[in-house]
């Protein structure tokens, strides 16, 4: 048996997230059924670096499988790619060691966000950006994300629905956000994220720039350690799943 590690994107917009759902459509369960074909009719089960939400979108997500096939990793993107809708594409398979694990073995993940800050909506962004109409201190944000780069706990930030069990801390690397033109680019690299904690966190820092709360406002929402201290969780089409590192 080898084991194969696959790079892909996708377009979540068409996607009833990325877990398999019964009767559902989800990437794991259209990847699923590219290998179950490949292999014959046996089933193959696939290993994400983590699942996302329906509508949330990836650009370098990471999978593992195993396979007993032994076929050039050229013939391998190139047979799954033409087995897969055009909303998933595999962009890179390597072999990789027995013992990696595409969840387990990561050190770092990136996830942007996009919010589309015009007066009028744009038909063509509205499944890849959150639009947002309203007047934002763009500079009162970038103080506020400086708040949140380090090691805390996220419970504020993470939806009450999460069955993660054990501590809640995380670090976070990077945290920034820049507007070109129309578009607000929010980057955050992190150890690690916990359900939704990227879509509370933008909306929390969308109120900051509304003036509803001030940049200072975050130490104290970390202190709380409590998801009904922060606000609405914004829309998953703005996310993407950028990169994951191990």
């Amino acid at each position: 048996m080898e084991r194969l590690k696959c790079t892909l994107q996708y377009d979540g917009s068409h996607f009833s997230g990325f877990q398999i759902q019964p009767g559902k459509r989800t990437v794991q369960g259209i990847l699923e059924k590219a290998l179950q074909k490949m292999h014959k009719g046996e089933p193959v089960r696939i290993h994400p670096s983590g699942r996302t939400d329906t509508g949330v979108h990836a650009k370098g997500q990471t999978i593992h499988f195993d396979s007993p096939y032994n076929i050039p990793m050229y013939n391998w993107k190139q047979a799954l790619n033409t087995l897969l809708p055009d909303d998933i594409y595999v962009k890179q398979v390597e072999v990789v060691p027995n013992t990696f694990h595409a969840r387990y073995d990561v050190v770092e993940k990136e996830y942007r966000y996009y919010v589309y800050h015009a007066k009028e909506p744009d038909v063509f962004r509205r499944h890849y950006a959150y639009f947002f109409p309203y007047a934002l201190d763009v500079a009162s944000m970038q103080v506020a994300c400086r708040y949140l780069e380090g090691t805390h706990d996220f419970t504020t930030f993470s939806s009450a629905k999460a069955t993660t069990r054990g501590s809640k801390q995380r670090t976070l690397y990077q945290v920034t956000c820049e507007k070109r033109g129309a578009e607000i680019e929010f980057i955050f690299r992190g150890s690690g994220f916990l359900y939704n904690m990227v879509r509370i966190i933008v909306g929390v820092i969308l109120d900051i720039g509304q003036g509803r709360r001030e940049a200072s406002d975050i130490a104290v929402l970390l202190s709380k350690r409590d998801r009904r201290a922060a606000g609405e969780t914004v829309p998953a089409q703005g996310l993407y799943l950028c990169r994951v590192k191990y």
